[in-house]
């Protein structure tokens, strides 16, 4: 048996490897992620250029192998003459790692690289959720019915039945991703403004694989007092509030007080999302070494806002 022991450098992130077995293919100590610790997360399309002969993108392709990259798709992009060029798509562990093997392909003799892009950065241009219409407005007449003069006849119908609100607006299949940003992913408190890219995420989240519209609320207090009042006045637009990233023991307050004070489904995620998949895991577990839950003891190691929903 290999023994590998992993040392997290704090200050760079990387993974140091000692006492590995000589015949490890891996077993070269150059401060770099092996192939196990590649992720899409640290993707980069490097852009490169050089002359059209024989063997040059093989060098390329050693010096990123030899460098630890996990190649993915290599793409011609134009072909000028003599000159090609083609983006490599490239898998590091860390940012680091993607620095030095970029640095390893300008290195090359004939290889120009062009440029580099961060394939997550890129994902995140813009945002990655939008509104966007499901009826067409086309003519006057789509105009005259999706907004005025018609509108005033479907404002009147939900002022007389307010739960109309449900049926003829977004509200009955839209929900409010609400955060504070005091406990993001790993991040810890990092506010409002930085959480948003998760937020988007989940209301992505929400719609590819629940048909269900989300908008991200990132409110920038961390106030309990202030972030209830907010989701008690916003509530009329949302069928539902999902709480995000909320720390703890703050949510579980939050949560207690809006569910008391609105008529749609408050649900925090940390807490209930965990325990619902801990749950179905606990379920099929059982299910496949055939007993049952009162046949066996479960430890809670945690008391925080997961481990409590747990």
């Amino acid at each position: 048996m290999v023994f590998v022991l992993h040392h997290l450098d704090s200050e760079r992130g990387l993974t140091q490897r000692k006492n590995v077995n000589s015949n490890d293919r891996y077993a070269v100590d150059n401060g770099f992620p092996n192939m196990s610790h590649h992720s899409p997360s640290y993707s980069l399309t490097i852009r490169i250029r050089y002359h059209g002969e024989p063997g040059q993108l093989g060098r390329v392709t050693t010096a990123i192998g030899e460098a630890d990259g996990l190649i993915g798709s290599i793409d011609i992009v134009s072909v000028d003459g003599a000159m090609v060029t083609r983006d490599v798509t490239v898998n590091a562990g860390n940012g680091t790692h993607g620095e030095h093997i970029v640095q390893r392909v300008r290195e090359i003799p004939g290889i120009e690289v062009v440029n580099v892009s961060d394939r997550t950065f890129l994902l995140h241009l813009g945002g990655k959720i939008e509104v966007v219409s499901r009826v067409p407005v086309k003519t006057r007449d789509d105009l005259s019915m999706a907004y005025t003069p018609g509108v005033a006849r479907v404002c009147q119908a939900i002022a007389d039945d307010p739960d109309a609100a449900f049926n003829l607006t977004i509200r009955g299949n839209t929900v409010a991703v609400v955060t504070d940003g005091s406990a993001v992913l790993g991040l810890g408190n990092i506010g409002a403004r930085a959480a948003l890219p998760v937020m988007e995420g989940k209301a992505l989240l929400f719609k590819e694989f629940g048909g269900v519209n989300a908008v991200p609320i990132c409110l920038d207090t961390q106030d309990s007092d202030q972030i209830v009042e907010t989701c008690r006045c916003i509530a009329t637009t949302f069928g539902g509030i999902n709480l995000e990233d909320i720390s703890s023991p703050r949510c579980v307050d939050i949560e207690t007080r809006l569910s008391e004070l609105l008529d749609i489904p408050v649900f925090h995620d940390d807490q209930h999302g965990t325990a619902i998949v801990v749950l179905a895991a606990l379920r099929n577990a059982l299910r496949i070494v055939g007993k049952r839950a009162e046949e066996i003891r479960v430890t809670i190691n945690g008391a925080g806002a997961a481990g409590i929903a747990i």
